[in-house]
């Protein structure tokens, strides 16, 4: 379980991609006595295991799946990643609840400045902005957020300057893909709404959410 506040934004040293799997070394200022093997860590959102880890770098394993269900199989040599390792019962809950489970992608198609402030505009398909709520959570590359504006198959975020470059979003521009994770307790409510009492799913629209008042 993960919080959603970026710990530190790493650099790609190196990425090994075969027919069956990846191999990611990541270069961190994340302290080394503080890493294990095999505890979890979030790379721009998607939770992966440290299987190697020391002088400032460590490695995690890349399923097929993980490779073709994100934006990790994009990822070279240079890139920047937003890192975060896994919640202690100690720490504070100053994001919100995240899995590290990628939900789906979504397409940068709009960024402005509006104040102090960015806007960013996203293109994602309809059953992922159905899990989306105005003013409600949502994980970009890891980073917990809070959702301006849904559409049918859009929404919006506003992003202050600390976050802004405190992570990787700087950097993104229109025609990216980032990894969305839906808030989980969202994604719990939608598929009780989904069953609809009936023990099978029944599919999750605009129209039944604003029927049991969620919209």
């Amino acid at each position: 379980m993960f919080t959603g506040l970026i710990e530190d934004v790493g650099t790609v040293r190196d990425i090994r991609i075969s027919a069956d799997q990846a191999v990611l070394s990541v270069k961190t200022a994340i302290p080394m006595s503080e890493l294990k093997l095999g505890e979890s860590i979030a790379i721009n959102g998607v939770c992966l295991t440290v299987t190697q880890f020391g002088d400032g770098l460590f490695c995690a394993d890349v399923s097929p799946e993980t490779l073709n269900c994100t934006t990790l199989g994009k990822l070279s040599n240079g890139s920047r990643v937003n890192l975060e390792r896994a919640l202690r019962l100690t720490d504070r809950l100053g994001g919100h609840m995240v899995t590290g489970h990628v939900d789906g992608l979504a397409k940068v198609v709009e960024r402005r400045q509006e104040g102090n402030a960015w806007r960013f505009s996203f293109q994602a398909d309809e059953s992922l902005c159905a899990l989306l709520v105005a003013k409600g959570s949502v994980a970009i590359d890891g980073i917990s957020l809070t959702v301006n504006e849904v559409a049918a198959e859009s929404f919006s975020l506003a992003i202050i300057p600390h976050t802004l470059n405190m992570t990787t979003l700087d950097e993104f521009k229109v025609g990216d893909n980032v990894n969305v994770e839906t808030d989980l307790i969202g994604k719990y409510v939608a598929k009780f709404i989904a069953n609809n009492g009936t023990g099978k799913p029944q599919g999750v629209t605009m129209e039944t959410l604003a029927k049991h008042g969620f919209l």
